[in-house]
């Protein structure tokens, strides 16, 4: 059973009225009462009575259809928001130096469906033929879409990599001085010493 319902002409953009359909779109009735009466958005109480009014619909259909529906097994099927008028419906905001800002009232259209099928038909159809997400560059293609190796040393016979290894030898050599070798800084003092020998 289904059932719909549209609320028309909400003061609000149809972009910050997307921002709140989000967040209940595909959840069950009562969650998404419970979200949208909490949300700090101006178009979460005209939208929570859109929803309402769906529930309702579906409970008057389902009368005269002689079919018994539990309002809580509904779920919002789909969800979305259509831009609603915006024309001839500028004011003017007075504005710093005696200039005037132009301000656009918009409105938009919002449409709910509810449904009392199960979810999880839906949602195995769906996996069934679902891929892995796909980055945006790997829909480019090309080296953009080819994975990163990481860089990691050859292996030794003790395990660690070479770059491990590398760095741990590194670190010993520093405090020791080997025998035998003494590097002469270049400079004043080495230019000195053959001077005097």
């Amino acid at each position: 059973m289904e059932a719909r319902a549209s609320a028309k002409y909400l003061r609000g953009s149809a972009q910050k009225a997307r921002l709140v359909i989000d967040m209940i779109r595909g959840k069950n009735v009562n969650q998404a009462l419970a979200i949208l009466r909490y949300s700090n958005k101006r178009a979460a109480r005209g939208i929570e009575k859109c929803v309402k009014s769906a529930i309702a619909n579906a409970n008057e259909a389902a009368e005269k259809a002689n079919i018994a529906v539990d309002p809580d097994d509904l779920w919002l099927r789909a969800a979305y928001v259509d831009r609603g008028p915006t024309k001839n419906r500028s004011r003017m905001r007075p504005a710093p130096q005696g200039r005037a800002f132009r301000e656009r009232r918009h409105f938009c259209h919002v449409t709910i469906l509810v449904s009392s099928d199960k979810q999880d038909s839906t949602a195995d159809d769906k996996s069934g033929a679902a891929k892995p997400a796909v980055s945006k560059r790997a829909k480019r293609g090309g080296a953009a879409a080819a994975p990163r190796a990481k860089r990691v040393g050859p292996k030794t016979e003790s395990g660690e990599s070479g770059a491990k290894k590398a760095a741990v030898s590194k670190t010993e050599s520093k405090g020791e001085k080997k025998p035998g070798k003494t590097a002469a800084k270049p400079g004043k003092a080495a230019g000195r010493k053959k001077a005097e020998d």
